[in-house]
């Protein structure tokens, strides 16, 4: 049996972005909107240099938009954004194989709302055995007390509750790493 690092490592890491779009965005309290594609533009720009894969979903775009257009600024353009209607990312068409074909273990999760697509989506890796780190504060719902009872609930189902800070510095391990320097001003 192998047994799992409670630290987010690099080389094993995927870094979701769930529904982070427009009109999504449009409805959340303003300053943690802002926060929020803030804290994920942080995570992508450390995913790229690093080599991390990132994964988009969007939740019924006819409606709800694209991504927001902060966010897709800093996606590299093989960056698989993926189309969905069902709340749980898993289930949407080409998402689990696009997770599965990286071989990597680890899914750092970000996105909108926690306690709808994010929520559903990490129960459902962790149920197919990955180990999910929600990062709460790349995460949002339109209601704070929604917010707090789904992390609540991935706490309590053994899901990882993470920060930007954190994952920044566990990707990185050591600050001797050569992109310490160039990544250790991203956190403000």
């Amino acid at each position: 049996m192998t047994s799992k690092s409670f630290i987010a490592e690099a080389q094993n890491s995927v870094l979701v972005i769930v529904d982070v779009q427009q009109r999504l965005a449009a409805a959340m309290p303003k300053g943690v909107c802002d926060r929020v594609v803030e804290q994920i533009k942080t995570l992508v720009t450390a995913a790229n240099t690093l080599s991390v894969p990132v994964v988009v979903t969007e939740q019924y775009p006819k409606g709800l938009g694209h991504t927001d257009d902060d966010v897709k600024a800093c996606l590299i353009a093989e960056t698989p954004i993926i189309e969905k209607t069902c709340f749980s990312s898993v289930k949407a068409e080409g998402f689990f194989s696009t997770i599965d074909e990286s071989k990597r273990k680890q899914i750092i999760l970000t996105g909108m709302e926690t306690h709808i697509c994010v929520l559903q989506t990490a129960l459902d890796l962790q149920q197919q055995g990955y180990q999910v780190f929600v990062v709460e504060d790349a995460v949002s719902s339109r209601s704070k007390s929604n917010q707090y009872n789904a992390l609540q609930r991935l706490r309590n189902a053994g899901v990882i509750i993470t920060n930007v800070e954190s994952v920044l510095f566990e990707w990185l391990g050591d600050s001797q790493h050569p992109e310490f320097k160039n990544l250790a001003h991203l956190i403000v």
